[in-house]
């Protein structure tokens, strides 16, 4: 197994594109919706150093938290659908010669209540898309199965825990994308990010990340249409 991606340069700029998604480790892109490792790789690297403690409350197939653990980051993850639970248990079974304490855990990403106040180094989470892509059919707090008024009432309790739980002077990194509905835009990614703001957050950076293999671009391809097909999606940094 490769623990590490064949050549890897840190990103400069506020434009991010990766053709070539990643697939070193226990990586791969089976899990619909996941990010690139290339992203929390960038983002671990620029806002921790090794030893720091990592949060992910939206932690899907564990994307971040093996990136982490191949840092040299302790790291906490938590889902509240036990598939997700099961699947990053087993992405996170392999050896590496750091020494990482990693915790994978069932919950809330609105209720963090077992993580005391100002203890986390750096906050690196993707969040689902409102109900883009439903990951459960029935699991109550599944932010994706909402529609935008109920999700970003949920994410106004996500960005509330994740201004509590993070130390003063340090980051949260968050992508999100937009989505059309009959034609138009439903911005996500800004509504987002107001509701950290309002929390307290400052804005550090809005990093432009160019999507690559969207299944939903495809089936437009041909067809007449009024209007452009989404080809990025947003990382916010915010500073607490």
């Amino acid at each position: 197994m490769e623990l590490q991606p064949n050549s890897f340069s840190p990103e400069q700029t506020t434009i991010w594109s990766f053709p070539d998604r990643g697939k070193w480790a226990t990586h791969s892109g089976r899990y619909r919706g996941n990010w690139s490792p290339y992203v929390p790789r960038n983002l671990i690297l620029r806002y921790s150093k090794p030893g720091d403690w990592i949060l992910d409350q939206f932690l899907g197939s564990g994307t971040t938290l093996v990136e982490a653990k191949l840092l040299n980051r302790n790291a906490v993850g938590i889902d509240i659908n036990p598939q997700s639970i099961s699947l990053s248990e087993t992405n996170l079974n392999f050896k590496c010669e750091t020494q990482s304490k990693i915790f994978v855990r069932k919950g809330d990403a609105t209720d963090l209540s077992f993580i005391k106040d100002d203890k986390i180094d750096f906050i690196c989470t993707h969040p689902p898309y409102s109900n883009i892509i439903k990951y459960s059919t029935d699991i109550n707090g599944d932010l994706s199965l909402l529609d935008e008024d109920a999700f970003f009432k949920a994410i106004n309790k996500v960005a509330k825990e994740a201004y509590r739980v993070l130390k003063k002077g340090k980051y949260c990194a968050v992508m999100i994308g937009d989505k059309r509905y009959r034609g138009n835009i439903v911005p996500l990614g800004f509504t987002l990010m107001q509701k950290y703001l309002d929390v307290g957050f400052k804005l550090k950076e809005i990093i432009i990340k160019e999507q690559h293999n969207c299944k939903s671009t495809t089936k437009w391809i041909g067809v007449k249409r009024n209007f452009l097909m989404l080809a990025h999606e947003y990382i916010f940094i915010f500073y607490k």
